[in-house]
């Protein structure tokens, strides 16, 4: 059986999301759970990056439009963040599936804060 990417990263970012979805409650806006994960992060002296720009290359051409992921958290972990009521969608999953790719980074993590329960999905590239 092969080994979990980050298994432990991602439990800890998961036990942060889960507790801040228990005191918070679903309905906020992304950016107040955005705050209250650096907020924890911090607190825990978890490493990470917040809004973090990259850039697109095209061909042999760098594209004037960036995209900044929500997180990039222990260097290597992206950190989407969602409010959604209507839950994790595929056009969720291919936005984070393109930060992987243009970002380098292995593993990514989409949280949706806007439902009664708290959804994940784990995304590996």
């Amino acid at each position: 059986m092969q080994e979990l990417y980050f298994k432990r990263e991602i439990f800890d970012i998961v036990g942060r999301c889960m507790e801040i979805h228990r005191v918070l409650g679903h309905g906020f806006l992304e950016i107040v759970y955005k705050d209250a994960i650096q907020y924890e992060f911090q607190k825990r002296k978890i490493d990470f990056e917040r809004e973090k720009e990259y850039s697109i290359t095209y061909k042999t051409t760098v594209l004037v439009h960036r995209f900044y992921a929500d997180f990039v958290v222990f260097g290597n972990i992206i950190l989407e963040i969602k409010s959604a009521e209507n839950g994790l969608c595929t056009e969720f999953t291919s936005r984070v599936i393109n930060y992987l790719k243009v970002s380098g980074c292995k593993v990514g993590l989409l949280v949706n804060f806007g439902r009664s329960s708290l959804e994940f999905k784990r995304l590996v590239f």
